[in-house]
């Protein structure tokens, strides 16, 4: 049983989960100004996690086919017979089971909004299939994240909160377009959609770019709606050097680091936001 709950965490990546997690604890920390109870923190970090296997474990499902003859992802588990479909689809069950049991167990408009959030983050999976634009799909998923948890502490909906969801949207988005770049000519052979398939390395580089842009100027404009001092500030630069890097790590004829530029700095990006926001808070 525990090989094969290693194997289930693995198929899904479960470490990666750090991308995603620390811009949903500081959702909380910022909707009460302040860390949030025990009880509430454990319902958060429940519906954050297993909504979050819950797309990942759908995905693996849905593209099994397609994963078994792409090389890039033919030593994946379900695609090896590591892991079977029907382990997979009681993951995916079990999942939902225990997103929405933290969304009933938070508040009222957390569990009445559940099945949106479900409709989107389980959604994603299929839209490759139909545009290129699927890249926008994985970061709104994301942008859940800091939306949720406010919801989960103040138990309504503010525009300051929805503003910073549009950086975590555009910070997935421009880093998965990187991503997306290794599977190119495979989506093109494939006839799956993707921005690089249709508009090449060079204005795929130059998206993400834009996108990460984008990021940066929202979480300097949060500082000012959210009233965040100094250490926001500094947290934001610093966000700021390292989207800078990652992006002076792939060129547009060297694209050998490109997986550092996606699982590294990504995974950086995302603690130093959430440090530097708690820092701030505390201080």
């Amino acid at each position: 049983m525990m090989n094969t709950l290693r194997n289930l965490l693995n198929m899904i990546k479960f470490p990666h989960t750090v991308f995603a997690l620390p811009f949903a604890l500081m959702g909380a920390v910022l909707a009460g100004k302040r860390i949030p109870d025990p009880d509430q923190l454990l319902w958060i970090l429940l519906a954050m996690v297993s909504a979050r296997t819950a797309a990942m474990t759908l995905n693996r499902i849905v593209d099994r086919d397609l994963d078994a003859v792409n090389p890039r992802t033919a030593q994946r588990e379900i695609p090896k017979g590591i892991v079977t479909t029907g382990q997979a689809a009681a993951m995916l069950a079990v999942s939902v089971i225990l997103f929405e049991w933290a969304a009933f167990s938070l508040n009222r408009l957390c569990l009445i909004l559940s099945p949106v959030a479900l409709f989107i983050i389980l959604g994603y999976s299929f839209t490759k299939r139909f545009t290129r634009y699927s890249h926008l799909v994985l970061g709104l998923s994301l942008s859940m994240a800091p939306l949720g948890a406010w919801i989960a502490v103040r138990g309504s909906v503010d525009l300051r909160i929805i503003i910073l969801s549009l950086a975590v949207l555009f910070w997935v988005a421009g880093f998965d377009i990187l991503y997306a770049i290794q599977d190119m000519d495979f989506d093109r052979q494939a006839g799956l959609y993707s921005i690089p398939r249709f508009f090449g390395v060079r204005t795929s580089l130059l998206i993400a770019r834009i996108f990460h842009s984008l990021t940066f100027m929202i979480l300097l404009l949060i500082s000012f709606l959210l009233g965040l001092g100094v250490y926001y500030l500094i947290g934001v630069l610093t966000v700021g050097g390292l989207l800078f890097y990652e992006h002076s790590l792939v060129s547009e004829h060297d694209l050998s680091r490109l997986n550092m530029a996606f699982f590294n700095m990504n995974g950086y990006i995302s603690v130093t936001i959430f440090a530097f926001t708690l820092l701030d808070i505390l201080m």
